[in-house]
């Protein structure tokens, strides 16, 4: 099978097993590859009420269809499994270098089945596989693991967990190498209740294309478009921290466990200058052209010698604003949760949740053993510590917070989460868009980075369209050049009042971003802006060699997100848990709370557009027959 690897690698850690199964055509064409894969095998692999951290749940890592090409960006890979954090689809994505190299040595997927009874980790070495005792690095840090293994293995790429992994925290991530890591929704939690501790790939197999040359001229045109949109250039120089100063600005940020819209010294403490103050080196995730990672160095101070891949908007706001921490200090929160193996914005939130309930005196000093304020980095990387060895308190809060809420009574109301899942950097108080929405429509829950307008716009902050809509704020060139259908956009975006219906724009940004996590494609903003479905589309028929309509790219993509409603669903998600914390409903931020009339109408509005009922949410029998699925719970 030309473009693809061909081959599902299926380890049973029960059993010792270790198979293949082959890629088949239905299901490359269906599901493309990447989260679609994952959607497929995890909704097949995974009994109803399985316990995420039981031997009944799968860990798969699929790697994007065109990862292994040189078309821009496309290093990404899907980790996926039932979440710890929310018992659903937990799911997050990371680029770098392990998916290439998974898909070099032969694989397009990796299915980890059942639990081992003593710490292990999987080197593959394209045919050879096997599983091997890892007694030698259990209890160690991921930095110092990853040594260990490079010394024993050569030229290996490697997956692994920290020990908040290895205790089961249920926000621990799985680490991509020193820098990079799979986030978001516990997987690393899944690792540890595996006792896998890393997964080492080192692969020399070629990507064979169909069509080499027009390969080729398609990742020219690619880089092109891309070199070509408006936030290209900003993001070379600061990558995501472009956005700071303006979610400052508008009051919008995840400050003190949302008691307030951003900090005084905000500009100061975490503008897109500190990029220049702390780093000199950009960093790329392979066959990128934009590098927008930053190598950080802190030279002076108690954190002096830090250097870590850091300056992302998302883990710089969970700790510089939400645990109010100053910015040398915040450096220093990427290398430990790195080492540790742990979700930089849910650590960051669940600190944040401790201080609030320690100055309202819902847990004492005798109870945390120590002091803690916002700000006070000491107490904040102790605390982190205690998380991650279940220590103490961190026991309880390494629970995440809808569960530690549990444990004091009246500490519900501080615990901000969506199902589950702790909320990220934005309030959406200070600023209502398609991207605020996505925290609640998100399969994964309280989450940002499943839906953003590709043409989001930051210099305005309007919301004067009783939620429905956002301002577009951009010339008609830019909506010319978005790949959309021209029916769709002429309905999404409405020229004439400069608006754009946010129920239509958030459906397709979230299939637009789950066909880019199938591809294997970025979702940077320069990215989304330029690549669209037109493109991706001839990509692929040059790679595989199947012809495929741009229409047919949004629809698997709309598969997947339908196939993963319905994993919720019939894992328990109701209608009432799409629901932000009553706080943005009853406590002003700048003057302004959620409406909840409204944003509940918004979210009708948004399950229409989705072929889904208006009050439930649940996807309708004619859509599902529509994209080739069934709901067996019906």
């Amino acid at each position: 099978m030309l473009g693809y690897a061909g081959k599902i690698l299926v380890v049973d850690l029960s059993t010792g097993s270790i198979t293949n199964r082959p890629i088949q055509k239905e299901l490359a064409l269906k599901y493309i590859g990447g989260i679609g894969f994952n959607a497929r095998l995890l909704y097949d692999e995974i009994p109803m009420g399985a316990d995420p951290l039981g031997p009944d749940n799968a860990l798969i890592f699929s790697v994007g269809a065109l990862v292994g090409t040189p078309f821009p960006t496309a290093s990404r890979t899907e980790a996926s499994a039932k979440s710890p954090a929310t018992n659903g689809f937990g799911t997050s994505n990371s680029g770098a270098f392990f998916g290439p190299q998974l898909k070099a040595a032969g694989y397009d997927s990796l299915l980890i089945k059942g639990q081992s009874d003593k710490p292990v980790y999987i080197l593959i070495e394209n045919d050879k596989v096997q599983i091997l005792d890892a007694a030698f690095m259990w209890g160690k840090d991921s930095w110092d693991s990853i040594e260990l293994l490079k010394s024993k293995h050569h030229g290996i790429e490697i997956a692994l967990i920290g020990q908040a992994g290895e205790n089961q925290v249920r926000f621990a991530s799985i680490e991509n190498g020193y820098y990079d890591g799979f986030g978001r929704t516990g997987l690393g939690a899944v690792m540890g209740s595996k006792k896998l501790k890393a997964i080492a790939v080192r692969g020399t197999k070629p990507v064979v294309p169909a069509d080499a040359r027009a390969l080729l001229d398609l990742t020219a045109r690619g880089q092109q478009m891309i070199k070509s949109a408006s936030s290209y250039i900003p993001f070379t120089e600061y990558g995501t921290m472009n956005a700071t100063i303006p979610y400052g600005n508008y009051n919008a940020l995840s400050t003190h466990n949302y008691t307030r819209g951003t900090l005084p010294d905000w500009k100061q403490r975490a503008g897109k200058q500190i990029v220049d103050e702390f780093s000199n080196r950009h960093i790329a995730c392979q066959s990128c052209i934009i590098a927008c990672g930053h190598i950080a160095e802190v030279k002076e101070g108690p954190y002096a010698g830090t250097m870590v891949k850091a300056l992302e908007i998302t883990p710089t706001v969970s700790y510089s604003s939400n645990a109010g921490l100053f910015k040398e200090a915040t450096i220093k929160s990427y290398e430990l949760c790195q080492r540790y193996g742990i979700d930089l914005a849910s650590s960051g939130s669940v600190l944040a949740f401790a201080m609030e309930l320690y100055q309202k005196g819902l847990i004492t000093r005798e109870e945390v053993g120590y002091d803690l304020e916002f700000g006070d980095d000491d107490a904040a990387f102790r605390l982190l510590d205690d998380i991650v060895m279940r220590r103490g308190i961190g026991d309880i809060l390494a629970e995440g917070v809808k569960r530690a809420a549990e444990n004091w009574p009246g500490s519900e109301a501080y615990a901000m989460h969506v199902k589950g899942l702790e909320l990220p950097m934005i309030d959406p108080r200070g600023r209502w868009s398609t991207w605020t929405l996505g925290m609640l429509t998100n399969i994964r829950g309280g989450d940002h980075l499943r839906c953003r307008n590709p043409v989001e716009n930051l210099r305005f902050n309007e919301n004067n369209w009783a939620y429905q809509r956002e301002r577009f704020g951009f010339k008609k060139a830019m909506y010319d050049k978005l790949d959309m259908p021209e029916g769709l956009k002429a309905q999404t975006i409405d020229l004439e009042s400069d608006t754009v219906d946010i129920a239509m724009m958030s459906k397709w940004a979230e299939d637009l971003i789950n066909l880019f996590n199938s591809t294997g494609v970025c979702i940077r903003p320069p990215v989304m802006e330029a690549i669209g479905p037109s493109i991706l589309a001839e990509v692929y028929k040059a790679l595989i060699g199947w012809d495929m309509e741009p229409d047919q790219m949004m629809q698997s993509a709309e598969r997947v997100w339908n196939l993963i409603r319905l994993f919720n669903l019939r894992e328990g998600e109701k209608p009432g848990d799409s629901k932000f914390p009553r706080r943005f409903y009853q406590e002003a931020q700048s003057g302004k709370v959620l409406d909840e009339a409204k944003v509940d109408e918004l979210m009708q509005n948004y399950y229409q557009a989705r072929g889904w009922n208006r009050e439930t949410g649940r996807p309708l029998k004619e859509t599902l027959e529509d994209l080739g699925l069934s709901d067996p719970l019906a």
